[in-house]
């Protein structure tokens, strides 16, 4: 085992019938925002944690690439990434050609699915919360330290299922209680306002009193977990209540930056290489502050997002034994945007020709595809270059958009690695949600933006200190910033290129206003509504008290 949640989601494996208790609660046509069978748990220390745990497995349906959820809904409507149509793959009725252009409705059931994974798991932490509450620790086999710590988590997690949720819709309902009565409940609809101060609420009282980050709370919610929560809330909240909150956001990245939360292998610091926090054994990074933990060694969890991202022959690339959708690609033009003495153009994505792992010297070949049988060479455009190819013509000259992609259409992703069967750690890379770097990026902004803008020395220093690793030592001067070079619309850009797939791209357009008013290569600039995501109206017919996002209906 590598880590503690990774014995213990290896241990909540064993438990099948158990798990399926709470597997069998998520009605896929009704939101169930806080109630689970509680039958057959708390009656020793192993079920009381598979309760408290449980949360943590459901995570990786919704806030990680591979299903409809958070990353889905805040990577395809923004400037970076798309999933096109290659040939006779991937139109899937439309939903992400819709994301993309931002055409999408309130009928989307990629909409009503996220909503539906995201209050699940809320139900996941509401309803041990209750039950710790109301139950002594003695009859749970835990200490009283360990029952008040396990409500502070789980409160914690509670909150940041919140902060995506309204990251996403802005007014929702808060659920903290379980239904009390046979009828589900209808809760109402609560502002943008009041949630904020809910999350900010939850997290102020609980998190000093969660355990500091450490190996032991790798994958769980930690203190510093807490306070990197509330660096993203402040610095969003002008966004999100019209009140900028710089200084605290500040003050939040500092419990960080010293080093007072905690770290998950020792002081928290930076890694040396730009690869570390994304290998399969990224539980030994220093600077990973919390993530979606699986551990496929000793389980059967493994990663979800391959299928996002891999190609239909991804296992002869990478020596692994997972293809994938050929689904998700970089939007033609951002490529460039990395210098080409950038390490992170070469090591976070693919391009160009593909090599069989087995034998560097083969090809990759093609499937199921226009390619197929041919050599896989991934390029910075989505076009028909075969056809153009066949008739001796000019591909530059080709329409080039959503519907005329090819199987070997557009950069893809290379950043995360699930390793070669041969890795000891292979297929168990966990997904990182929050990492030092971005606290460096958020500690930056908020200095900047409190300063009408303008950089200082230590704003440069947060960001540099990242960006040096992009670079070989004889690389790096010319590419560091000083106050004058590091501007706002150049802090977004450098964003981009540092946290790319990372799923933060929709919500750092929005702060910067450039959302719904900004084109990128076939997507039009739209309008303030799209800004939130209607309230699928699936879920209104189920609870009557939701009320409408403006703008949709």
């Amino acid at each position: 085992m590598k880590n503690n949640i990774k014995k213990w989601i290896y241990m909540l494996g064993l438990m099948g019938g158990t798990m399926a208790t709470f597997s069998a609660c998520t009605n896929l046509d009704e939101t169930l925002y806080d109630e689970l069978d509680q039958e057959g748990y708390y009656n020793n220390k192993l079920e009381t944690l598979s309760a408290v745990l449980r949360p943590y497995t459901h995570a990786q349906a919704w806030a990680t690439p591979g299903r409809n959820g958070w990353w889905r809904l805040s990577e395809y409507a923004a400037d970076q990434l798309a999933w096109p149509q290659k040939g006779q793959h991937g139109f899937d009725g439309g939903n992400w050609i819709r994301l993309h252009h931002h055409t999408w409705t309130a009928d989307e059931e990629t909409l009503n699915e996220a909503w539906l994974l995201a209050f699940g798991g809320v139900g996941y932490c509401t309803n041990p919360i209750e039950n710790l509450e109301s139950r002594e620790a003695a009859s749970m086999g835990i200490t009283e330290e360990e029952r008040l710590a396990y409500i502070g988590e789980l409160k914690l997690f509670r909150a940041f299922h919140y902060l995506r949720i309204m990251d996403l819709w802005g007014n929702v309902p808060i659920a903290t209680e379980t239904n009390k009565t046979p009828e589900p409940t209808n809760p109402p609809t609560n502002s943008r306002q009041e949630v904020f101060e809910f999350i900010e609420k939850e997290i102020l009282e609980n998190v000093e009193n969660v355990p500091l980050l450490s190996k032991e709370m790798t994958g769980r919610v930690s203190r510093a977990a807490g306070y990197a929560m509330l660096v993203e809330l402040y610095l969003n909240a002008e966004v999100w209540t019209g009140t900028p909150r710089w200084d605290d956001c500040i003050a939040a990245a500092d419990k960080l930056l010293t080093g007072t939360a905690g770290g998950q292998n020792g002081t928290m610091q930076l890694d040396v290489n730009i690869t570390d926090a994304f290998k399969p054994d990224n539980h030994l990074s220093k600077e990973v502050i919390f993530a979606i933990a699986t551990e496929f060694q000793n389980s059967t969890t493994q990663p979800q997002w391959p299928s996002e991202f891999f190609y239909f022959n991804h296992r002869d690339i990478n020596g692994g034994g997972r293809n994938g959708n050929n689904g998700a690609v970089v939007i033609p033009g951002v490529f460039s945007t990395f210098a080409d003495t950038d390490l992170r153009k070469k090591e976070w994505m693919l391009f160009g020709p593909q090599m069989m792992f087995s034998d560097p010297t083969k090809p990759v070949l093609g499937s199921s595809d226009e390619y197929a049988g041919r050599p896989v060479i991934f390029v910075d455009n989505i076009r028909r270059n075969s056809v153009a190819a066949a008739n001796g013509t000019d591909p530059e000259q080709l329409p080039s958009n959503m519907t005329t992609g090819e199987g070997n259409s557009g950069v893809r992703f290379n950043k995360y690695r699930i390793g070669n069967l041969a890795h000891p750690s292979y297929n168990s890379t966990d997904w990182n949600v929050y990492r030092l770097t971005w606290i460096n990026f958020a500690k930056a902004e908020a200095i900047m933006r409190r300063a009408g803008g303008a950089a200082n020395a230590d704003a440069v220093e947060l960001i540099n200190a990242s960006k040096q690793r992009s670079f070989a030592q004889g690389d790096r001067a010319g590419n560091l910033y000083t106050p004058a070079t590091l501007t706002m619309d150049e802090l977004l850009a450098e964003r981009g290129r540092e946290f790319i797939f990372e799923g933060y791209r929709r919500q750092d357009l929005i702060r910067y206003g450039k959302l719904h008013t900004e084109s990128w290569w076939d997507h039009q600039p739209s309008t303030a509504i799209r800004n939130l995501y209607p309230i699928p109206n699936r879920q209104r017919v189920l609870n009557p008290n939701l009320e409408q996002n403006e703008g949709y209906n």
